[in-house]
């Protein structure tokens, strides 16, 4: 049975290059995620990226040996180093901590896979980056970061040294000499060998620290996001206006009774809490929810997917979502590396992982239908009854792949294609540019749209519009190579001048249609005083003709 094991999902960011946490792949030396090329060795500088640090060769050089590896191993053993027992690095740690009762291996500390992250350019944009944290209340250390980085460098020009070394003594051997000399320089050899194999274990055990402890640095924001919490959050549109009743209104849970649509008891004996039975039409009307967004949707170029609902626990990860903290929204199943989604972004967002994307495919465009599973951990009060916050449901999301300078101008064409099916259905909303603190770590900018809700007295988000930039893509391996601007040459050999080096494709996410908060803005906006509910033009076809849900006579 699943196990709740952080993020919450409704959270969910560089065009601007003087913010940019995470830098176009051009400032760094093109990273291959090929298996081939995971042991490169890293030069001063250079961006960590997924798989070892070291080459296949540097295994099996060898310097000297020398006091630094003491030092090494002191600075490795420091207390402020461990970061899965500081309390001020845990919520960090837990994103990647391994599952030790699962299939996913691997010993605590040591991340199971590892974003591009552009360390030199954290460290010439500190106070850019600090402040960021900061305004999105992120529990990332910067500090601790850049000491690992430091320490990392340092160690590494230490390996380096011992190289040049090892190397020197093998050049040495190669003319005539004295038996006694050669044996020496043997000796000599052999000693810098076995120094320098220590050496690059600290490495290593260094390069995972710094880059479990990096990873929980959040996306870069957008300037014009508003700074603080979700009170700060900026409305930039308002479509309708809300409906003025002559009678005494019902919400959706008394709607729902009359109509004979739910029952939640029989569901919380058989599921839990906060599950539910949708009845007689309540099911046509989810269908018909589902067809109506990915028919509407689709003529916008999205390809329709249905997706897999159960997900790697590293897949989870990197599209920025905790699995294993506390409070976490995400359900694992014991005994294994596997969650349950909490929204058809996570699948969606994995389907092109450690890939390749051509240029002339972008933006690639999808709209999937799935269930979602989610904890709701902490969610309590009138606010989240009935449907409202439930642990299962359906939801039609919409994901974009696209190249960088396209980011906003998708994130636009999203918020506006969510608009147009809201205001379709005579919906009465508003959209909002949240505020620092509402992002979530993957985020550079988020509109949400809230919906009146007029039995609950109160507007009620119905949808989300992301734009992650290259954050997701980063940890996910997903990049694409641009066209080139000029033919290639003539005489050029095959593969050489015909493209420039890989870039990480922006992805964008947003909410088609979430099933059950719009089944409440339907019942409770539509309502008559006879009890039946009016369903909106847009949906009938799609209900068979249906126009007008009615009690049922007893």
């Amino acid at each position: 049975m699943p196990t709740i094991l952080t993020k919450n999902f409704n959270s969910c960011a560089p065009k601007n290059p003087h913010l940019s946490l995470i830098p176009s792949i051009r400032r760094s030396p093109v990273i291959s995620l090929h298996p081939h090329h995971r042991r490169r060795r890293l030069l001063s500088g250079e961006m960590l990226t997924c798989g070892r640090f070291l080459s296949s060769s540097a295994a099996s050089s060898t310097p000297s040996l020398s006091p630094f590896r003491n030092l090494t191993l002191s600075l490795l053993r420091r207390p402020h180093l461990r970061l899965l027992s500081s309390s001020a690095t845990a919520s960090a740690a837990a994103a990647v901590e391994p599952d030790t009762k699962g299939g996913a291996g691997g010993g605590a500390g040591k991340p199971q896979w590892k974003a591009a992250i552009d360390f030199k350019w954290i460290r010439e944009n500190t106070d850019a980056v600090a402040a960021n944290i900061r305004d999105r209340n992120s529990a990332a250390n910067l500090d601790l970061v850049l000491q690992l980085y430091d320490e990392y460098l340092a160690l590494q020009k230490e390996v380096e040294r011992l190289r040049a070394e090892r190397n020197a003594v093998a050049n040495k051997m190669k003319g005539k000499l004295e038996p006694s000399v050669r044996q020496a320089l043997v000796e000599e050899g052999k000693s810098l060998k076995e120094g320098l194999i220590a050496l690059e274990e600290d490495l290593v055990q260094l390069t995972d620290k710094l880059q479990l402890e990096a990873q929980s640095i959040p996306n870069t924001t957008h300037p014009d996001v508003p700074v603080g919490g979700e009170e700060s959050s900026v409305v930039r549109k308002e479509v309708g206006s809300q409906r003025n009743f002559n009678f005494t209104i019902r919400d959706h849970l008394q709607l729902g009774k009359e109509l004979d649509l739910f029952d939640f008891d029989a569901a919380a004996e058989v599921s839990g809490s906060k599950f539910y039975y949708l009845k007689n039409e309540a099911v046509l009307l989810e269908m018909a929810l589902v067809n109506w967004a990915i028919t509407e949707v689709s003529k916008k170029g999205f390809t329709p997917l249905i997706t897999p609902e159960i997900v790697r626990s590293s897949v989870v990860e990197k599209c920025g979502f905790q699995p294993r903290a506390q409070n976490t929204q995400v359900y694992s199943i014991d005994n294994s590396d596997q969650c349950l989604i909490g929204t058809a972004e996570i699948p969606v967002g994995g389907i092109h992982m450690d890939s390749i994307l051509p240029d002339s495919d972008l933006p690639r465009k999808y709209v999937a239908y799935s269930h979602c599973f989610r904890t709701e951990a902490g969610a309590a009060g009138a606010a989240t009854r009935g449907l409202y916050r439930v642990h299962q449901f359906s939801k039609v999301e919409m994901f974009v792949f696209c190249r960088p300078e396209e980011s906003d101008k998708c994130h636009e064409e999203l918020i506006t294609i969510e608009e147009e099916l809201y205001a379709s259905l005579g919906l009465h909303f508003k959209t909002l540019d949240m505020a620092t603190g509402d992002l979530g770590a993957p985020a550079y900018r988020k509109f949400d749209i809230e919906a009146w809700m007029p039995g609950l007295d109160r507007y009620g988000e119905i949808s989300s519009a992301s734009n992650c930039t290259d954050y997701q893509s980063r940890r996910l391996g997903i990049r694409f190579r641009p066209s080139p601007a000029d033919p290639p040459l003539a005489n050029a050999k095959k593969g050489k001048g015909s493209s420039g080096p890989t870039q990480f494709v922006h992805t964008l996410n947003a909410t088609a249609v979430a099933v059950p908060r719009l089944i409440i803005c339907i019942l409770e906006n539509f309502q008559q005083e006879d009890g039946t509910v009016v369903i909106p033009e847009p949906l009938r076809p799609f209900m068979g003709g249906l126009e007008v849900l009615s009690p049922k006579t007893k």
